[in-house]
């Protein structure tokens, strides 16, 4: 059995992405990794090339910045990487999201049983959404975010990145010569392994210049001056209980979390949970029943 990695990056230092440590923490299980890297012009390129690996390939890419409709070049990137990977499975990883050494003989042995299972398409993790910094994390099963998510996929050529790049679609061949837009949902198998999501932890200036760089994916220009032009500070604001996190983080992520934890403490008039949230959180407390939700995936 061969595990490919991959993944796509644009300006990931400048942007202050964990990017290298996200492709460190799987490699060792990955028998090759690719990863698109967009026209770049703060080091990002060469800052992979110093994990000096033999399993890396890096694969060149110019973006093209008048796709600004629901995050759609993503999607575009992540294809580009998936196409090249040449394994049985493909470990997809975005460039905040790294896994816990502890998980990776799981994934393996995951990867392993479902195999030659062709009911399966996938694979499904479980999520540890960090906000603010490294100390706190969103409620586990909260609404508001997502508590599972597709990260690796047998390498079927006939299934492609989502909207956004959140997660996978399946297409039989008459619907991609046809380009039809409703594919199929993924069959996956849930393990025991999780996603360390370092989504919002950079810190109040930082974040906000991402966050100005990530809208522009889905927002023309006037809308990002309109909505964030006048901030000078990221809004740490949510619609979701944080809790203390009280686990080991990834050992890839010990230098950053040394370095870079902000004092940031949660206040509660920044947490804002819609009255739905709160009835629907409430439902799932008492009965473990998940009503409404969105899934990029069929459960088997």
């Amino acid at each position: 059995m061969k595990i490919s990695g991959f993944s796509f990056i644009r300006n990931g230092i400048k942007f202050r992405y964990p990017f290298i440590q996200s492709i460190q923490s799987i490699l060792p299980i990955c028998d090759e990794f690719i990863i698109a890297v967009g026209n770049s012009d703060d080091g990002t390129r060469e800052a992979i090339e110093t994990i000096a690996s033999p399993k890396i390939k890096i694969i060149d890419t110019i973006w093209d910045d008048s796709i600004r409709d629901g995050g759609k070049i993503l999607a575009q990137q992540t294809d580009i990487a998936f196409n090249e990977i040449s394994g049985d499975w493909g470990f997809y990883l975005q460039g905040d999201e790294v896994v816990h050494e502890n998980d990776l003989q799981k994934i393996k042995d995951g990867a392993i049983k479902y195999l030659n299972d062709k009911k399966i398409d996938g694979l499904l993790f479980s999520w540890l959404h960090f906000f603010g910094n490294y100390n706190y994390v969103a409620k586990q099963k909260s609404r508001g975010i997502y508590p599972y998510e597709v990260r690796m996929i047998k390498n079927n050529k006939l299934i492609k990145s989502f909207r956004d790049a959140q997660g996978f679609r399946k297409y039989s061949l008459e619907q991609k010569l046809q380009q039809i837009k409703n594919p199929e949902l993924l069959t996956v198998k849930k393990i025991d392994a999780t996603i360390f999501h370092y989504g919002k932890v950079r810190g109040p200036v930082q974040e906000l210049e991402r966050a100005k760089s990530f809208h522009s994916l889905w927002h023309n220009d006037a809308w990002v001056k309109k909505n964030l032009e006048k901030q000078t500070e990221f809004d740490y604001s949510c619609k979701f209980p944080l809790v203390k996190f009280n686990g080991s983080h990834p050992s890839v992520m010990a230098e950053r979390i040394k370095n870079e934890n902000w004092n940031f403490i949660p206040e509660n008039k920044n947490i804002q949970i819609p009255i739905k949230y709160k009835l629907l959180n409430s439902i799932e407390s008492l009965t473990g029943i998940r009503p409404y939700e969105f899934k990029n995936y069929k459960l088997k």
